[in-house]
This record gives C-alpha cells, structure tokens and sequence, in this order.
C-alpha cells in the first residue's frame, strides 16, 4: 500500500518581496515540497496589506488597497485558503515563506519590533501546530514570527547574521543562531527548521533554493 503524501501547510502573506510574499522563496518552497513527493496546501489570512509598495519604484502607492488572501492567489495559482480555516489536525507541517510580508502583514514586527503584534489567525495557527508536536519552517525573516508567539517556549531559530534582527529576536525569548544563507538551523525540541534565504539581500537564487531544500527536507524527517 502506498504511502499517503505528507500535507505541508505554506501560509503566505500577499505577493511580492516588499510588502508580501517572497516569490522567489514562496515558489522554491512549493517546488521543494513537490519534488519531496508532499503535498502544499497553501493558506493566507483574509486581510488587508498594511501597505501596498510599486516594486518598480520601491515606494508607497498612496491610497491603494489590497487584500493578502487575494495577492497570495497569485502564487498559488488561485488554490488557496483562508488561515483561519485551516484545521490542524488534517495538516503534517507547515512553511511560513518570508518577504516584508510577514513582518508588515502576518505581524506587525517591521514597525513595532519586540513590542510587535501577530495576526489573531496566525497566532492560533502557529500555537495550534505546535500544541500538536507538528514540525514548522519559517524563511528568511518570518523566524521573527514564530519569536512573537512562541519565545516562551524557548525556541531558537536564524535569520542569518543580520545582529539587530537578531537582538530584537532574543528579546523576545527565543535564542538566535547565526547562519550561512544556505544553511539551516534545526531547533529538535520544538520541531522548527529555519534558514536565512534573502536576508542575505545579495544571495544567489541558487544558494536561497539549497538552504531552501534542506529546510523542506528536514521538515518532512521531522513529520515522521
């Protein structure tokens, strides 16, 4: 009998590098997931950006209005679902993929830092997987997420050697551990995978994608 494909929850957070997903590492995340024969179940929460950036000019498009769950259909090619929606019990792990995204949308970090909010959604989502001892990944700058809402428990996690992340992550009860962009860090206790991917701005795509795939393939191991 053949074994059943592994669920893989993706939460995104809109569509594009400065003030929602990751493209790059939203679509190697899914490729990833494929090629390790899992399946990606893509999730966002039905809210509005906090701001919508010209990615062509870098700046703020005055009074334009977007919703993430409907920017982040972009990327999963109209298959997706509201997090809220999402029901723990039915999922093997999660990838939380970075991009300003997660810290403008997903959580409130860019301009708040430790004193940051998290989207109510995430938040039960986030403490529903780990209740559930399910493992999660989290990209690039999304760590500082799982920092917000599971510091308590003493995870630790990298966003690479970016020191002020870093120190605003510690801040928060989890403990940083400084990485190259193609490698990962693995917290066993808690289940959670991280790697750096854009923090390092001027990274290859190529070396984003390794220290991508090791993510993936270490959270699958983790799902056993």
């Amino acid at each position: 009998m053949a074994q059943q494909a592994k669920k893989i929850a993706v939460i995104l957070s809109g569509c594009g590098v400065f003030d929602g997903s990751e493209i790059h590492e939203s679509v190697i995340t899914l490729l990833s997931l494929d090629m390790a024969e899992a399946e990606a179940v893509c999730y966002a929460p039905n809210i509005p950006h906090r701001h919508v950036i010209n990615h062509g000019t870098k700046e703020e498009s005055k009074g334009e209005i977007r919703n993430v769950l409907t920017e982040a259909a972009r990327i999963a090619r109209g298959k997706i679902q509201d997090l809220s929606k999402a029901k723990v019990a039915e999922l093997d792990g999660a990838v939380f993929p970075g991009g300003f995204g997660a810290v403008k949308n997903l959580s409130s970090f860019s301009v708040d830092g430790a004193r940051c909010s998290v989207d109510k959604s995430v938040v039960k989502f986030i403490e529903g997987m780990h209740k559930a001892g399910k493992p999660m990944a989290f990209l690039c700058i999304a760590p500082a997420i799982c920092a917000k809402v599971l510091g308590a428990k003493g995870v630790s996690v990298t966003i690479g050697n970016d020191t002020a992340t870093a120190k605003v992550i510690e801040e928060l009860g989890a403990k940083h551990v400084e990485c190259k962009v193609n490698e990962i860090h693995v917290d066993k206790v808690n289940k959670i995978v991280s790697t750096p991917s854009y923090m390092y701005a001027d990274a290859s795509v190529s070396k984003v994608a390794e220290g991508i795939n090791k993510c993936i393939q270490t959270l699958i191991k983790l799902t056993v």
